[in-house]
């Protein structure tokens, strides 16, 4: 892991894997929950993690260059193990899933399955919130192996429903609003998952584990 200032007030961890980003996501989260990080944000990405609003950035830089990552509890996601907050795992979130997306037959010729067995392996993964992006509440979920990557539309959607569970790359991810989109639809929610009244706002956020279960 590398740290680099950004700006006058961040710093930027270079990660080597997802793995390595919720390592350190949730180290510095316990950090800061024990007044010894002080930091507005904390924003995990693909392979990075932002802290904004540092008031010291080089003494913050030498103090995180003395801390270990890795100490949160492992559980299974996927086939392979994955670090997850002990914290994170109270609050598990179940997605009540239709299973009727456009692209599932797709899906199923990439995985060399039939569509019930794609079915079947969705609802028994241990999806895990890496980081969110592309539009509020969109939370990139990380837990199925890298050989079951799918690619995305050679041409995007102009309108996919909110709701719409779809997969990309190695990711899972529900559209909590109507937008564009190129990922592979898989199924829908009714869930709510962006509500800007709310406290947070997305109902999934980094380090949440997720399941989505069969309506």
């Amino acid at each position: 892991m590398r740290i680099r200032p950004v700006g006058t007030n961040a710093l930027l961890l270079d990660c080597a894997d997802a793995d390595q980003v919720e390592a350190w996501r949730a180290e510095l989260w316990r950090r800061r929950e024990r007044g010894q990080l002080t930091v507005v944000e904390i924003v995990p990405a693909a392979t990075t993690v932002l802290l904004d609003g540092v008031p010291d950035p080089a003494a913050t830089a030498a103090r995180i260059a003395a801390w270990k990552a890795g100490t949160a509890a492992s559980t299974e996601t996927g086939g392979r193990a994955a670090t997850i907050d002990p914290a994170a795992a109270a609050g598990l979130v179940e997605v009540p899933v239709t299973y009727d997306g456009a692209d599932l037959p797709v899906v199923a010729e990439h995985w060399g399955v039939d569509v019930p067995a794609v079915i079947e392996r969705l609802g028994r993964t241990r999806f895990r919130v890496a980081f969110c992006g592309f539009a509020p509440g969109f939370a990139y979920l990380t837990g199925l192996p890298a050989e079951l990557a799918v690619p995305r539309l050679p041409t995007p959607r102009p309108r996919v429903p909110a709701g719409s569970i779809a997969l990309a790359g190695p990711y899972a991810g529900i559209y909590p609003a109507a937008s564009p989109g190129g990922w592979l639809l898989v199924g829908r929610t009714d869930l709510a998952l962006f509500d800007v009244h709310a406290d947070p706002p997305a109902r999934l956020t980094p380090g949440t584990p997720v399941r989505l279960v069969a309506a």
